[in-house]
């Protein structure tokens, strides 16, 4: 028979994460049962309260609003309604918590699957119920680390796509990674532009990536330092997965990755040691070369400024190094750009040598290719010679008793594994061309044939990569004699060479002179 008390009630539902609140009919079946419950026992119920965390926290925005709710109306000792005593909390510690909460909030907790009393009998159920809720937890955590760690040592990624990716349904069943352009081909720019140097530091890359506004922000609107540090140091990147916490070493992955495993490998080599050239924060578009020009009498970099004059601003050079006798003297950026701009005016090589330059790399092309089965060959040779080595350093850590030895053959092992997998995608890709010679050089032969057209039509980015390129040296200002003669890069050099034109491309006196 249905009890008549007229008693005000609250219905309280948890599942435990948004997607089971927004994809599910958990919280809703909740509230029916509840909300029959309360008809059963003559209950009101005035509000309802609902959660989508793990049962495991005690800090959920809706047991907090229910609890100043029940502090709120403490003269209508009001009831709280759980569907099941695992809706409360999934552990015997937040259980007491929380039943203590209630109580002292001047609530009662009642549940269509469990009577809460005070005689030891109860307890002692209510304690043991919470108890497998508690265990249910813990096995559902261990089920699903298991399944994951059995998918990742199968290849495949299973934690939230990475910055370039996103989920696809497999045809096989689950999901995998799929490249999400055109954030991907960015990517993969900026990766390889670190790895050949075309990118100095991993600041220059940031700065890459932020000047495409398809490229993804955090929700503060920017792009941080340990987004830019995990695309580059994250295999995954590379077609490869693994995980130190799970011991999944790594592995090919099913998804497409947007570098070579070398050139992630190349990577981590670069960073783990000395950067190409330090690059400032401050550098823009007014002063490209800054960095690049240095003092004649320090021989420190200088820095640049705009400075005010009488009716307009001034750019200029500046030597900011303290002990130096010039130190705050200046000259005008046109004076320094002239006379770079000048040099490379002066690189440019004759139409004759261009052409037997082409053919020389055409040449060499044909040839690289004709070699690709001999090149085959060694690497599986190579290979055989890691996996003889890798058996070798097994059989030492079987037999080595001592722990700091066991480590150090480890390590070993993982680095010649490491190798292996990297040939392995290198004998795989030989004689495999992507591109051919006219779409992979085109661009370098812009290049060597007019640098100063780069230089003068590209972005700073753009003009920066030209400094690197034709530059062997800092470009040195004497106060007295102008811009000396810098030294040019190994390819200009030759260049010049070959064209008995050493006169023209670096003479030995400056390129600009000042009174």
């Amino acid at each position: 028979m249905t009890r008549t008390t007229n008693q005000k009630a609250v219905a309280y539902c948890r599942v435990s994460t948004k997607k089971q609140a927004r994809d599910g009919n958990g919280l809703e079946s909740q509230e029916t049962r509840c909300r029959e419950y309360a008809g059963y026992r003559g209950h009101e119920v005035v509000r309802v309260f609902t959660d989508d965390k793990s049962g495991a926290l005690l800090d959920r925005p809706g047991m907090l609003a229910m609890l100043a709710f029940l502090r709120k109306n403490r003269k209508d000792n009001i009831v709280v309604i759980i569907d099941d005593i695992s809706r409360l909390a999934r552990g015997i510690k937040p259980h007491l918590e929380l039943r203590a909460k209630i109580a002292g909030a001047g609530g009662s907790l009642e549940s269509p699957s469990i009577e809460f009393a005070e005689d030891s009998d109860s307890i002692l159920v209510e304690h043991l119920l919470a108890s497998v809720a508690q265990h249910q937890r813990q096995k559902n955590g261990e089920q699903a680390k298991n399944r994951m760690r059995s998918r990742m040592l199968n290849g495949y990624w299973v934690f939230n796509p990475p910055i370039g990716y996103r989920y696809q349904r497999s045809p096989g069943g689950g999901s995998v990674l799929v490249r999400d352009e055109p954030v991907a081909s960015i990517i993969r720019e900026g990766l390889e532009g670190y790895a050949s140097g075309r990118f100095g530091s991993q600041a220059e890359v940031k700065r890459f990536f932020e000047a495409h506004a398809e490229f993804p922000l955090c929700r503060h609107g920017f792009l941080t330092n340990e987004q830019v540090n995990r695309i580059l140091t994250r295999p995954i990147y590379a077609g490869y997965v693994e995980s130190k916490v799970w011991n999944v070493s790594l592995r090919k992955a099913h998804h497409e990755g947007v570098i070579s495993l070398e050139t992630f490998q190349h990577n981590q080599e670069r960073l783990n040691g000395k950067p190409f050239a330090p690059v400032r924060n401050d550098i823009n578009a007014d002063f490209p070369l800054r960095g690049f020009v240095a003092c004649g009498c320090c021989g420190h970099a200088m820095t640049a400024n705009w400075t005010k004059g009488r009716n307009a601003t001034y750019p200029y050079y500046v030597c900011r190094h303290r002990g130096c006798e010039k130190f705050g003297k200046s000259v005008k950026r046109g004076v320094v750009e002239g006379a770079y701009e000048g040099l490379l005016r002066n690189l440019v090589p004759s139409h004759e040598l261009f052409t037997l330059m082409e053919k020389l790399f055409r040449k060499r092309w044909d040839e690289a290719q004709s070699k690709a089965k001999e090149s085959r060959t060694a690497m599986k040779l190579e290979i055989a010679a890691i996996e003889k080595k890798v058996a070798q350093f097994l059989d030492r850590i079987v037999e080595s008793e001592s722990a700091t030895v066991i480590g150090a053959f480890e390590r070993k092992v993982d680095e010649l594994e490491r190798q292996k997998l990297v040939l392995a995608e290198k004998t795989a890709r030989c004689g495999t061309v992507a591109k051919g010679f006219d779409e992979t050089f085109r661009t370098a032969l812009e290049f060597v044939g007019n640098p100063y057209k780069l230089w003068e039509n590209g972005t700073l980015d753009d003009k920066r990569i030209v400094l690197k390129l034709t530059l062997g040296s800092h470009l040195e200002y004497d106060w007295n004699e102008g811009v000396r003669t810098p030294e040019i890069s190994l390819p200009f050099k030759v260049l010049g060479q070959i064209s008995d034109r050493e006169t023209v491309m670096a003479e030995r006196v400056g390129f600009e002179y000042v009174s």
